[in-house]
């Protein structure tokens, strides 16, 4: 791991706002990339921009000094002000040979993460590393890392606890509503609000085969967007307490300074049904009257006590992180046993032409003569005896160099 270099410009250095300004569009990418390669002197490389994490993997013998650091920023030629170039050469961390694989197998495993043990980054590593590949900017060796890459992050998330208990407020919501089981996915959803929260609550619910949904909003095209991808019916909010068609489920969540499910809203909507329904109030404040909480038959979910669940479930990752640490440093010590054995194979790649050209040699050549004398089934015979020599040459060698190279270490 002599050459692999990592420059990365995290969330735990730069505001997310700053960072937007590295990331690098599909359209650009390649030209960006080979003027890397071809500038600084980088082998393989390969580029991975989220909204929290902008990094550059790549090969190289160069030291990654403050020197390097803003000849490869003018190299990509991002076009940045010259406040942003220097805060980003300040605030940059760069990682060399095991440091980089070990920050590279961290990051694929979350462990680096917003939100500690979030799967998508293993998906959006896999994604640009592919993209690279594809295009031609990595070869043998870091197909090799990202292999070991794929194969820690999923012992991880299959040996360890740390993706397990989700984090989310909006994924504990559903899951909250989900395990009331009153609610099926017949139930009546009245969306209020077509915020992002709303968004993904509403994705969640038709993925999971919910389908009656109506969509409330002070601006009627966004409840109409909203409503169109969940195949259901968009009012604007001031429509909300005439709603006579019934419900089973509250969402909402809006961006008001004033409870917008009052006790008269809330009666007017029920239109004399007394069946005890669920409110999911995820607005900060509640958009929830209190009345209507102590008054009426409820099963109310809102933030403040998703908060706890998210903290405890946070905490109980965080505890997590010792086993994944012990899975990562494992894979690190195996994956250099398994850089020397590559090594190996490329040093002996020529055995098996040198092979073939004696056997050829031998032949015709050296015993073309004699060869020529045997009868067909004698010829048939010998040919037999060399392809299985061949075979043999060519394989024992390999084998009995990893053997040893497996003793040793």
């Amino acid at each position: 791991m002599e050459y692999l270099k990592i420059i990365a410009f995290t969330h735990k250095q730069i505001d997310l706002k700053s960072l937007g300004k590295l990331v690098i569009c599909e359209q650009t990418l390649d030209d960006r990339l080979r003027n890397i390669q071809s500038e600084l002197g980088v082998k393989e490389i390969f580029y991975v921009g989220t909204c929290n994490r902008v990094e550059f993997v790549f090969t190289s013998p160069s030291i990654l000094d403050k020197d390097f650091i803003l000849r490869f920023l003018t190299v990509l030629d991002m076009g940045l002000p010259a406040q942003y170039m220097e805060q980003f050469i300040e605030n940059v961390s760069v990682y060399e040979q095991v440091d980089a694989f070990n920050h590279l197998l961290r990051t694929s495993c979350s462990l680096e993460s917003l939100v500690v043990g979030e799967k998508e980054i293993l998906a959006q590593i896999r994604k640009a590393y592919e993209a690279c590949r594809v295009a031609g900017f990595t070869g043998d060796y870091m197909r090799m890392i990202m292999n070991r890459v794929v194969k820690t992050a999923k012992e991880v998330y299959t040996h360890t606890n740390i993706s397990k208990n989700p984090v989310s407020i909006v994924s504990l919501a559903y899951r909250k509503l989900r395990d009331l089981k009153m609610c099926s996915s017949e139930a009546r959803l009245l969306i209020v609000g077509a915020g992002e929260t709303n968004k993904l609550l509403a994705q969640y619910l038709k993925k999971h085969k919910y389908s009656n949904f109506s969509v409330f909003n002070r601006t009627l095209k966004n409840a109409e967007a909203l409503a169109k991808e969940l195949n259901g019916k968009a009012y604007p909010l001031t429509a909300l307490e005439d709603y006579k068609q019934g419900f089973d489920v509250i969402i909402t969540c809006t961006g008001a300074t004033e409870p917008i499910i009052t006790e008269e809203i809330y009666t007017k909507l029920l239109n004399g049904d007394t069946g005890k329904k669920v409110i999911v109030d995820l607005a900060i404040p509640n958009d929830t009257a209190a009345e209507v909480v102590k008054n009426f038959p409820i099963h109310y979910i809102e933030v403040e006590s998703l908060k706890e669940i998210a903290r405890k479930n946070i905490q109980e990752r965080y505890d997590e992180l010792v086993n994944a640490e012990h899975i990562i440093e494992q894979n690190i010590k195996d994956f250099e046993l398994v850089l020397r054995q590559r090594k190996i194979e490329i040093a002996m790649s020529c055995v098996p032409q040198k092979i073939k050209e004696i056997k050829h040699t031998a032949i015709n050549g050296v015993f073309a003569d004699e060869i020529d004398k045997l009868d067909e089934n004698s010829r048939l015979l010998l040919e037999k005896v060399m392809n299985y020599m061949e075979k043999k040459y060519i394989s024992v060698p390999m084998v009995m160099a990893k053997e040893i190279l497996v003793k040793n270490s």
